[in-house]
C-alpha cells in the first residue's frame, strides 16, 4: 500500500492542475510544460520544499546494532544515530580527535607503575535520548498479538530520557555478551582488565536463552561508574590507540531498556531489534527502514545542537567550508536514502537533481572528468556548466597482491623465493591497473601506510626503491629486463626451473563477481606472463575464499584493509608474526614473520609519535620492501561530485557522521530541477498534428458516405418500420 499511496501523491496533483480543462491537442501539449516539475519526480508532492537532503545507497546495511556493525555502508547509518563520547574534527587534517559527548579528549593516565592505564570520561550533562518507544514502561509487557500488527515501533507511545555514564558502560559490557558477537571483542579483551573473565561469567549465566540477560546485574571490573555522567575504563599496560576507539560506535551508549523493549515475545519476528532500529541520542533517529528500496533519517528533535566547527585547513574557508562557522546544527530536517543496484540510473538520476551528491561510475567517468596532459583532473564543460564541484580524497585504504609465507614457491625468508617476490613486484605493473580498471582513480603504495598516516614519507623518500627509480621529480617503475634478472637469480630462467625445466605456474586467488571479471583476469595474466610464469586464477565465492585464508592454503591473493584509526600501529599490525591468520586466526592474512620487524613493530605501536617512532617505522618499511610479503598495492582516491546546493561536504576518510553539517539551498535546487526536466514535447505535438492529417480526411469522408446513404434510403426505411 505505501508505494501505492506514493504513486498516487505524484499522479493527482498534475490532474488537478493540467486537466481541468479540454484544450487542442497542439495547445495542450505546451500548456503541459508548466506541468514538467512533476513529471519524472520520483519523490512524493509533499517532499517538494522541504529541508530534505537525498541520497542513495547500493549495499544493504547488514548490522545497525553498534556492538556488531563494522562496515562502512553501516557506518553511514549507524554514526548518524550513535554517539560514542569521541568524534574526529570534521575540517581538521591531519585526523584530530575532538569531543562528541564528552567534555573533553580523555587523558590516558598510567598506574602501578605502568601496569595499568586509566580513561576517565567526563559526559556532557543534559543530553537526551531521541524519542522512542523502550523509554515507556507500558510498552515493556506488550501482548503478542498487539506486537503482530505493528508496521514500525514508532507506533508505540514514546519517551525519552537524559544519557547516562550508565548507558556508555552497558555498551562495554555487551561487547562480551555470548548471545552478541562483536568483531573486536578478541582485540578489547586483550586491553580492557576484567573483560575476558566477564565473558566466561556471563557464559554461565546464559543457560535460560529466553530470558533476557540483563548485564546490569554483572560487574566488570575494568570499568566504573564515578557519577552519573563520569565513568573510567582501566586498561592493561599502555595502548595509545585506545582513544581512536571511543570515537568508533562499539563505545557509544545503549540504553538497558532497549535491549529490553525489543526482547519481547514477537518482536525479532518483525525485525524489531536493535540491528535494525538503532536507539541514540545523535542528530537523526532512522524511522523508516526498507534496505530492499528506502532508508530514512529525521532530525532528533531532542538533538542538543552542536556548533558547526570555525577552524579547519588553510584552504576550507575560500572553498566556503566555514561560511557556517558556529552555527547549530544539523541544517536538514531529513536524509532519503534511496536503494539503486545499478550505476547508471543513479547517475541520470543526479544529474537530473534527483540526488544531491554522487560518487562517479566508472562507464561515466569520462563525461563527468577530464585529465590534461599533465595529469591535472578537472571537471567536463558539462559538469561545469550545471555548477557541480568536484572534491577528491585519497582513502585511508590499501589494497594489496599478497603472498602466503608458508607457501613453498613464493613464501618464506629464503633469498630464492625473495627475489621471485622481488621480480614479480617490479613486472606487476599497478600505474597500469590504476589506469584501466580505476579511470586512474588511485595512488600506488609504496610501502603497507596509507597517505596522511604517520610515518609515511613524502616525495622521493616515499618512494619504495627496488621497484621504482625516481626521475624528473615522480616515480617510474623498474623496466621488466630487471625483473627478468631477478627471476633468472631466483633459479627460475625464462619462467622455467632451472633444474627441472618445468615452467614456473603460480595460484591466486580471488572472490568472482561475475561476467565483468574477464577482463580483470585477462590483465594479471599477462602482467605474469612478462616473465613467462603461468598464472592460473582460482576463482571462488566470499565464504570458500575466507576458509582457505584462514587455513593458511592460499598461495597469492588480492585483499585491503581500510584504517579503523589514523595511527601506523593500524596498518602495520597487519605483517606482525604473532597475528598470523593460519596460526593465531589474526590479521595477519600473509602469515608473515620476520623477528626484527616484529621486535620493532613490539616497541613501535604503543609510542607517541615522535622521531624516534618514525625512525623505528622507516625500518619496518625498509623490511617490507626487502622480503615483499605484499606484492605491491594501490590507494584508492575517491572523487566525489555534489551539486552547487549542497554546501560542508568535505571527505572524512576516518568517520561518516557527517550528515549533520550538510546544508541543502532548496529554493536552488527546485529551480535547477525545473530548468533540468522540462519534457520536450514537441515531438508529441508534430505526431499528433501528423495523425490528424491523417485521420481528418478519413472522417470527413466516412461521415459524407454516411449522409448519402441516408437519404437515397429514407422511403423504404420509413415504410419498414410502419409494417
Amino acid at each position: 500500500m505505501q508505494r501505492t499511496r506514493r504513486f498516487t501523491s505524484l499522479i493527482a496533483p498534475a490532474a488537478r492542475r493540467c486537466a481541468s480543462v479540454v484544450v487542442p491537442a497542439a495547445v495542450a501539449a505546451v500548456a503541459l510544460g508548466g506541468c514538467a516539475d512533476v513529471w519524472n519526480d520520483p519523490y512524493p508532492a509533499s517532499d517538494r520544499g522541504a529541508n530534505v537532503l537525498y541520497t542513495a545507497f547500493i549495499e544493504r546495511p547488514k548490522h545497525l546494532d553498534p556492538v556488531q556493525s563494522y562496515t562502512e555502508d553501516e557506518a553511514r547509518f549507524t554514526q548518524q544515530v550513535y554517539e560514542p563520547p569521541l568524534q574526529y574534527h570534521y575540517l581538521k587534517r591531519p585526523y584530530e580527535l575532538a569531543p562528541l559527548t564528552a567534555l573533553e579528549v580523555p587523558k590516558a593516565v598510567e598506574v602501578d607503575g605502568g601496569k595499568f592505564t586509566v580513561y576517565t570520561i567526563r559526559i556532557r550533562p543534559g543530553i537526551r535520548y531521541q524519542p522512542h518507544p523502550a523509554f515507556v514502561p507500558d510498552n515493556h509487557a506488550l501482548a503478542p498479538g498487539r506486537v503482530a500488527r505493528l508496521a514500525s515501533p514508532y507506533e508505540l507511545p514514546l519517551g525519552t530520557r537524559e544519557l547516562t555514564a550508565d548507558d556508555y558502560i552497558y555498551e562495554i559490557k555487551r561487547l562480551a555478551s555470548p548471545r552478541l558477537h562483536s568483531p573486536i571483542f578478541g582485540l578489547m579483551a586483550e586491553y580492557i582488565v576484567g573483560l575476558q573473565e566477564f565473558s566466561e561469567r556471563l557464559k554461565k549465566f546464559d543457560s535460560r536463552k529466553g530470558d533476557w540477560l540483563d548485564l546490569r546485574k554483572h560487574r566488570l571490573e575494568g570499568v566504573e561508574k564515578v557519577d552519573e555522567h563520569t565513568y573510567r575504563i582501566r586498561i592493561k599496560g599502555r595502548y595509545p590507540q585506545f582513544a581512536y576507539w571511543l570515537a568508533m560506535p562499539f563505545f557509544a551508549p545503549v540504553p538497558w531498556e532497549a535491549e529490553k523493549f525489543f526482547h519481547q515475545p514477537g518482536m525479532a519476528e518483525r525485525n524489531f531489534t536493535l540491528d535494525w532500529w538503532p536507539v541514540g541520542t545523535g542528530a537523526y533517529m532512522l524511522t523508516e527502514n526498507n534496505p530492499n528500496a528506502r532508508m530514512l533519517l529525521e532530525r532528533n528533535p531532542h538533538f542538543r545542537g552542536e556548533p558547526y566547527p570555525s577552524a579547519g585547513e588553510a584552504t576550507d574557508a575560500r572553498e566556503g567550508l566555514l561560511a557556517d562557522a558556529g552555527k547549530s546544527m544539523p541544517f536538514v530536517d531529513r536524509v532519503v536514502f534511496t536503494r539503486e543496484k545499478e550505476s547508471i540510473p543513479y547517475w541520470n538520476k543526479f544529474l537530473q537533481g534527483y540526488f544531491d551528491s554522487s560518487a562517479i561510475p566508472s562507464d561515466t567517468f569520462d563525461q563527468a572528468v577530464r585529465v590534461s596532459v599533465g595529469g591535472e583532473v578537472g571537471l567536463t564543460p558539462e559538469m561545469e556548466s550545471r555548477e557541480i564541484r568536484l572534491r577528491t580524497s585519497v582513502d585511508t585504504t590499501i589494497l594489496y597482491l599478497g603472498v602466503n609465507w608458508l607457501d613453498s614457491v613464493v613464501g618464506g625468508g629464503a633469498e630464492r623465493a625473495r627475489k621471485l617476490r622481488r621480480a614479480l613486484a617490479i613486472a606487476i605493473d599497478w600505474e597500469e591497473f590504476i589506469s584501466i580498471f580505476l579511470n586512474g582513480r588511485g595512488l600506488v603504495a609504496h610501502d603497507p601506510l596509507a597517505p596522511g598516516i604517520f610515518g609515511q614519507r613524502e616525495g622521493r623518500e616515499a618512494v619504495n626503491p627496488l621497484t621504482h627509480v625516481w626521475e624528473g621529480g615522480k616515480a617510474r617503475r623498474r623496466p621488466v629486463e630487471e625483473a627478468r634478472k631477478l627471476l633468472a637469480e631466483a633459479g627460475y630462467p625464462e619462467g622455467r626451473d632451472a633444474k627441472t625445466g618445468q615452467p614456473l605456474v603460480l595460484y591466486l586467488d580471488t572472490v568472482g563477481r561475475g561476467p565483468g571479471d574477464k577482463p580483470r583476469f585477462d590483465w594479471w595474466r599477462r602482467q605474469f606472463a612478462k616473465l613467462d610464469i603461468q598464472l592460473e586464477i582460482r576463482d571462488t565465492d566470499w565464504n570458500r575464499f575466507q576458509e582457505k585464508i584462514r587455513k593458511g592454503s592460499q598461495q597469492l591473493y588480492i585483499l585491503g584493509w581500510n584504517a579503523d584509526y589514523p595511527d601506523p600501529e593500524n596498518f602495520l599490525f597487519l605483517l606482525h608474526g604473532p597475528q598470523a591468520r593460519a596460526k593465531s586466526q589474526g590479521e595477519n592474512t600473509s602469515n608473515y614473520a620476520n623477528a626484527e620487524f616484529d621486535a620493532l613493530f613490539e616497541r613501535m605501536k604503543h609510542m607517541p609519535n615522535s622521531p624516534e617512532r618514525q625512525k623505528i617505522i622507516d625500518r619496518m618499511v625498509d623490511l617490507v620492501r626487502r622480503d615483499a610479503p605484499w606484492i605491491g598495492g594501490f590507494h584508492p582516491v575517491t572523487y566525489g561530485l555534489a551539486h552547487a546546493w549542497m554546501q560542508n561536504g568535505k571527505p572524512n576518510n576516518m568517520a561518516r557522521n557527517n550528515l549533520k553539517y550538510l546544508r541543502v539551498d532548496v529554493a536552488q535546487r527546485a529551480a535547477r530541477r525545473l530548468q533540468w526536466n522540462r519534457p520536450v514535447l514537441w515531438p508529441i505535438a508534430v505526431i499528433v498534428l501528423l495523425l490528424a492529417a491523417v485521420t481528418v480526411p478519413a472522417v470527413v469522408a466516412y461521415r459524407r458516405r454516411e449522409r448519402m446513404g441516408g437519404k437515397s434510403g429514407s422511403e423504404p426505411e420509413k415504410g419498414r418500420i410502419g409494417l
